[in-house]
């Protein structure tokens, strides 16, 4: 049995011990992607190492990201696999741009709301 993406990720993360593991859901809610996955690193190094260990084991299943942005400072890193969106963040950015809450109160506004 052939694993996900979304699988290859999340086991990727997990492996090194990422932080509160989100998974987001959001087709119907934007045409850029299906998913997006947010995680939190406990340091710069860590969050680096989290996006590097995702990269390594997709690269391994033969799924190349489209690109990977932020490394360089290691307090916000987005892996865009076009289908699927990893951001792995530092808490307090995370807690920040809180893009759980904005993904999630997107989805339940309806047209009224707009």
């Amino acid at each position: 049995m052939t694993d996900t993406l979304q699988d290859i990720v999340v086991n990727a993360l997990e492996d090194l011990k990422g932080k509160a593991i989100e998974v987001i859901d959001v087709r119907g809610l934007t045409s850029v992607t299906d998913t997006l996955i947010v995680v939190s690193g406990t340091s710069n190094r860590h969050v680096k190492s989290l996006a590097d260990n995702v990269v390594t084991e997709t690269k391994q299943s033969g799924i190349r990201p489209l690109g990977v942005e932020g490394e360089d400072i290691g307090e916000w890193v987005l892996v865009d696999y076009g289908e699927l969106v990893l951001h792995v963040m530092l808490p307090a950015t995370r807690e920040f741009y809180d893009l759980e809450r904005l993904w999630r109160v997107s989805g339940d506004m309806d047209d009224s709301a707009l």
